[in-house]
């Protein structure tokens, strides 16, 4: 027997063969169903991440101390500054560029293995016919996915660019970079949320799109790439900025704005398409 439920009415039993209305899940409810599906994504980005911070800090400190002497050694085109710089930086710069590229990597590699599946895995084996009916519906239960994971990513990624920032500051240096060069831009500052959070709901959204998740991965790569590559040659350079910080909020802007677009595209699909 379904019990009927009104605000500050106690409960009463539905009529013999008429049933209650259905309620929503609760969106705490729907948090815990989304961790219990998602524990892989949602441990091992964070893993991930603490991983690459680990390695900056035990080895950042040693860096730091290596590079002091290359720093105060003066002219740097002396011999002795020279022989120096090339001892040292045989010894520390395969693991500040292993860092480095790893970073780069970072959000298509979340939005390939933990976009994509996100919702195309249900769609791919036929289980969103009974998942998407338990009393969440298909809107909410897209968005309290997309929306958990995205939060717990880029929170990552912001936390461990600012490390970055201290860990690749010597190289930096020693290569006569400023903060604005590509090579170090995207994996500084806080521009570095803002591609996470790009690569994965694009790999949502593709998942959703394609609905199958090896197709969808592929996809999620070359677009990604296509964006990036976009983005360094013909975006940047027109920057109507000055500044690191500004550029870097100009970036996050427009990151921001393409995320909530492929989140609204996302949602729209598995509104009017997941059938």
């Amino acid at each position: 027997m379904t019990v009927l439920t009104m605000p500050g009415q106690p409960a009463q039993p539905a009529p013999p063969g008429q049933a209650g209305p259905l309620r929503p899940l609760p969106w705490r409810r729907m948090a815990w169903v989304t961790w219990c599906q998602h524990r892989p994504a949602l441990i091992g980005v964070p893993a991930f991440f603490a991983a690459l911070a680990i390695v900056m800090l035990s080895e950042g400190l040693k860096i730091h101390h290596d590079y002091g002497p290359l720093l105060a050694c003066h002219p740097l085109t002396a011999s002795t500054c020279e022989n120096l710089s090339n001892s040292v930086g045989s010894s520390d710069w395969h693991v500040g560029d292993a860092v480095n590229i790893a970073l780069q990597l970072a959000p298509a590699l979340i939005g390939a293995f933990a976009g994509v599946p996100l919702l195309a895995r249900e769609l791919e084996t036929g289980t969103y016919r009974y998942a998407w009916t338990q009393g969440i519906g298909r809107v909410r239960w897209a968005i309290g996915k997309i929306v958990l994971l995205a939060v717990v990513f880029a929170v990552g990624a912001a936390a461990v660019s600012q490390l970055n920032g201290w860990f690749f500051q010597p190289f930096a240096v020693q290569q006569d970079m400023s903060r604005l060069s590509a090579a170090v831009f995207d994996t500084w500052g806080i521009v570095l949320a803002g591609w996470v959070l790009a690569g994965f709901t694009l790999g949502a959204f593709l998942g959703m799109l394609i609905r199958r998740v090896i197709p969808a991965m592929i996809a999620t790569f070359a677009t990604y790439c296509g964006i990036d590559l976009l983005t360094w040659q013909y975006l940047r350079p027109h920057y109507v900025v000055a500044g690191f910080w500004p550029a870097q909020l100009l970036e996050v802007g427009w990151l921001l704005a393409l995320s909530a677009l492929l989140v609204a595209a996302t949602v729209w699909l598995a509104r009017h398409r997941a059938a």
